[in-house]
């Protein structure tokens, strides 16, 4: 966040000496002493205008114009400005900028301040906070993904235990949702809910262990102890959702009410008052989702890509959603999978009941098409944000969600979760729809104070006022017919200016007609010209005021209409925002149903056992890729279930480990991707790509697969390959499912194998988790030998005419080559640079058949998560001792005598060890 800027020459920010500053100087001062950390935009007219440092920064920021307004402390006062039509666009760059921003508005008609003195200065003050988590604006939000805020509250468990609490809303949708974590997976839980902004206290900020931790996250806004108070904070969440307890809610601890508390009071500050329809906080259960780290989503590609696309990534591969609001509760569910096999089997039991019915399938997704995002509409509405556009999306959205609660009605035997979103469709109601339809006008203009959005016919004042607004020059036409025949003067206009208003306009020689009786007596003088004289009359000028006021009426009249219009729809907004649910949940059910259909998904078995086998598995995106290319994708089986001659438990209760071995470009990372995938999917409720999957519940999800530097943090490829892999030993245990490509190819030969080889046995040993191992230090396969559920597996390639050609299959048994310099060749290496490599391969090939380092196997003891490593002996210091002496001799060198010398003392330092 932004550190207050100073908006006057004084470093103490207060003029040294009385100034005397303009009145609407004096109050934009005020207003930004009171939010100093947001640039200020200042309603002036049609222009939000900045001034001082907050027109520089905006500036640069913006790209727009810097200019002067008058003086202060003796010196130019800086001002830029924004023009209101475009202010969202201004407004999205800035947030995405990190900057904040008060919106200032005027509070009154400027007519109304011209009433208390012609000095006087129109009332403003802001009427919004804009931050990255509290934006509602179609223009300022992805459409296809949440834009949530986050409140991060912490509590002390035990002296070295600390426990967190996450509370996280989407002001743009009313969802509201409560967890509680530890810190093992306090950044996988942020990872998953990837706020647009995150509240934390003070102190917590502040704090030495975490600040770097913090500091590192995008959009983190440290707030005064009071807002995460735990005292008070049960009593402010009552408040905020008009209660008198939040039992009714649910059972919260109080770490948790602490940071629902924080979040709300947030809402309420940036709000300035206004309340967004916000459902009641929704406790998630620890462990209720799969937890996956930020590392393992960015190596997974779940909804973005490495380089930060949507397109490439899974939740682009299976999104088959119609909605806005289904795309977002699509990546909801992909983003958290679930881990009770009850609640995975009731979502599959959705998607399978439109797997079976095309018509209805086909049918829904239709009617879905035409609806709108009801949930965004309503929240911009119930805060005063709405436009006319809104209501007509709600009165869509209504009519939409009882023609849907209709054709599920005829569904046989509909399943739990699609019965429940019936029931929630019908709750909207219809006479509403039936107000909105009868007020609103078929073409809506974007915003309220353009007018001219509710329907003729729908309230007699406002046509009345319409009638005298557009008719204005017919009515001025006729008077002037009548003024030129009462006077004979066939020449006689009825002109408007800003200055008179409407006036009778003859020539100079008709003006004495006018001036003398008896037409005195009507026209009334006004202005004489060089040629022309002005006059006007009581009727024009009644007229006039009549016409002027006819605008303004007619405005003022829609405009009530449309606030009576919002409070009945607020006054609806559970049920309208439950409808709004119902639908988001119907569209993804029907597009994962339709996806199943289209690439021939399977529905998984989802239980509580260890197992994972997958026949015929296939990688949902690499699989679409190839498709469009016109190419097959090979599909592969994968088994990680414990074997059946598994010992009784607790080892029964554990997975396989398999290890694969194959050259580069063979497909070893997509096979390991794919798997992982697959069970992200099974668990979010979706049919996946194999022909038969049977998963047991996977509570933790670890991928190590790429190569990437974090140089920023100080941090080489292969460290933040060794942090990856030290979280998974450290976190992963009997539930998780991890993937590991490569691990140590970052570091010499010897130490990478060492590294590798000691995963492995670590994996087996301590984690006991079911896993896929990826390697090219093929000298590993032989611990298949004496670790029982180590399984060897291979890519299978061809070899023809000095190629190798890659069959993208999956096989038993280990590989001897890689093949790199067959993959160096296909990417265009040199050919002296491939003949030469291979002449180096020939000759550390024939010294390695001398001295394999594969014997390491027979000669190594097995790793054991208990024993460590004993402090050297006296005997080991000794014998390290006399190895070196005996090293340190050269006997061609020596002469009889030295040699035997040398012999009784190497044999003397024996006899001492002994």
């Amino acid at each position: 966040m932004d550190a207050p800027r100073s908006f006057v020459t004084d470093d103490t920010g207060v003029s040294p000496e009385p100034v005397r500053v303009t009145p609407m100087m004096d109050q934009y001062i005020e207003i930004k002493a009171a939010n100093p950390d947001c640039l200020l935009f200042y309603r002036m007219g049609d222009f939000y205008e900045l001034f001082f440092d907050d027109a520089e920064i905006a500036s640069r920021a913006l790209g727009i114009m810097l200019t002067k307004r008058g003086k202060h402390l003796g010196r130019d006062i800086p001002m830029c400005g924004v023009p209101i039509e475009r202010a969202d666009d201004y407004l999205h760059r800035l947030i995405a900028l990190g900057h904040r921003v008060a919106v200032c508005e005027q509070l009154e008609d400027p007519a109304e301040a011209r009433k208390r003195g012609a000095k006087s200065v129109v009332r403003r003050d802001v009427v919004r906070l804009v931050t990255p988590g509290t934006l509602t604006e179609d223009s300022l939000l992805d459409a296809k993904s949440n834009n949530y805020l986050l409140a991060l509250a912490r509590t002390r468990a035990s002296s070295d235990e600390d426990r967190f609490a996450l509370a996280w809303i989407d002001i743009s949708t009313g969802e509201f949702y409560v967890g509680e974590c530890d810190r093992g997976t306090l950044a996988a839980e942020i990872a998953r809910i990837e706020p647009g902004e995150i509240l934390v206290s003070d102190a917590f900020y502040s704090d030495p262990e975490f600040a770097p931790y913090l500091r590192s996250l995008p959009a983190v806004t440290p707030l005064a102890r009071d807002v995460f108070d735990g005292a008070t904070a049960e009593r402010r969440l009552a408040s905020f959702f008009a209660v008198t307890t939040t039992a009714s809610f649910g059972t919260f601890s109080r770490v948790e009410l602490t940071a629902a508390a924080a979040a709300v009071t947030y809402v309420e500050r940036t709000q300035v008052g206004k309340r967004p329809p916000l459902s009641p906080p929704l406790r998630e259960a620890p462990g209720a989702t799969l937890a996956i780290d930020q590392a393992t989503r960015s190596n997974l590609e779940l909804i973005r890509t490495l380089s930060g696309e949507r397109r490439g990534s899974l939740l682009a591969a299976i999104d088959r959603t119609v909605t806005a609001a289904g795309s977002r509760l699509l990546a909801q569910r992909l983003a958290a999978p679930l881990t009770d096999p009850a609640e995975i089997g009731r979502r599959l039991d959705a998607v399978a009941a439109f797997v079976g019915d095309a018509a209805a399938r086909t049918d829904l997704r239709d009617r879905l098409k035409a609806a709108p995002d009801l949930a965004r509409a309503l929240s911009r509405t119930a805060i005063g944000r709405g436009g006319p556009r809104d209501l007509a999306a709600i009165r869509d959205g209504i009519l939409a969600a009882a023609q849907i609660a209709g054709r599920l009605a005829v569904l046989e035997g509909a399943p739990r979760d699609v019965a429940e979103a019936m029931a929630s469709l019908r709750r909207p109601d219809g006479t509403l729809a039936t107000e909105l339809a009868r007020a609103l006008a078929d073409e809506l203009p974007a915003f309220r104070r353009d007018g001219g959005f509710v329907r003729s016919g729908y309230d007699n004042a406002l046509d009345e006022a319409r009638a005298l607004r557009d008719e204005s020059r017919r009515v001025i036409a006729a008077l002037q017919v009548r003024y030129a025949e009462t006077t004979g003067i066939r020449t006689l206009k009825i002109r408007h200016n800003n200055v008179l208003g409407y006036f009778v306009d003859v020539t100079a020689q008709h003006g004495e007609k006018l001036i003398g009786a008896p037409l005195n007596a009507t026209f009334i003088h006004r202005q004489t010209l060089a040629g022309q004289v002005r006059f006007t009359t009581t009727e024009l000028g009644e007229l006039e005021a009549k016409i002027a006021n006819a605008a303004e009426r007619a405005l003022g009249l829609e405009l009530e209409i449309f606030d009576r219009l919002t409070a009945a729809v607020t006054a609806a907004s559970v049920a309208i925002k439950a409808a709004a649910d119902a639908m988001a949940m119907i569209d993804v059910v029907t597009a994962l149903a339709h996806l199943a259909v289209e690439r021939d998904y399977a529905r998984p078995e989802v239980d509580r056992s260890v197992a994972f086998a997958v026949t015929g598995g296939r990688h949902p995106v690499v699989e679409q890729a190839l498709a469009n290319d016109g190419g097959p994708f090979v599909a592969n089986d994968c088994d990680l279930s414990p074997p059946v001659q598994a010992a009784p438990p607790p080892a029964a209760n554990v997975g396989r480990i398999w290890l694969l071995t194959g050259p580069n470009m063979a497909g070893k990372s997509t096979f390991l991707r794919q798997n992982a995938l697959i069970a992200v999917l099974a668990q979010m409720g979706s049919f996946v790509p194999a022909r038969t999957a049977h998963i047991g519940v996977v509570d933790r999800l670890f991928s190590r697969v790429g190569a990437a530097d974090d140089l920023a943090r100080g941090r080489s490829t292969f460290m933040v390959e060794m942090v990856e892999t030290a979280a998974i030993l450290n976190q992963a245990g009997e539930r998780a499912l991890v993937i590991l490509d490569e691990i140590g190819r970052g570091t010499a030969t010897f130490d990478g194998l060492s590294i590798a080889w000691a995963t492995i046995e670590h994996l087996h040993e301590s984690n006991r988790c079911r896993a896929l191992f990826a390697t090219h230090f093929h000298e590993m396969t032989a611990l298949a030998a004496k670790l029982p559920r180590l399984h060897n597996a291979t890519m299978r390639v061809k070899e023809w005419q000095s190629e190798v050609i890659f069959l993208h299959e999956v096989v038993a048994g280990a590989a001897d080559r890689s093949y790199g310099i067959q993959v160096a060749k296909l990417a265009g290496l040199p050919p002296s640079v491939i003949e030469r490599a291979k002449l180096v391969l020939a000759q550390l090939e024939a010294e390695d058949r001398i001295s394999p380092a594969r014997k390491l196997i027979d000669d190594l003891p097995l790793f054991a998560v208990t024993r460590t490593a004993a402090p050297a002996s006296h005997a080991d210091a000794g014998l390290a001792s006399l190895v070196e002496a005996l090293a340190a001799l050269n006997p061609d060198e020596m002469s009889p005598r030295d040699a035997l010398e040398a012999l009784y003392a190497l044999k003397g330092q024996l006899t001492k060890l002994k």
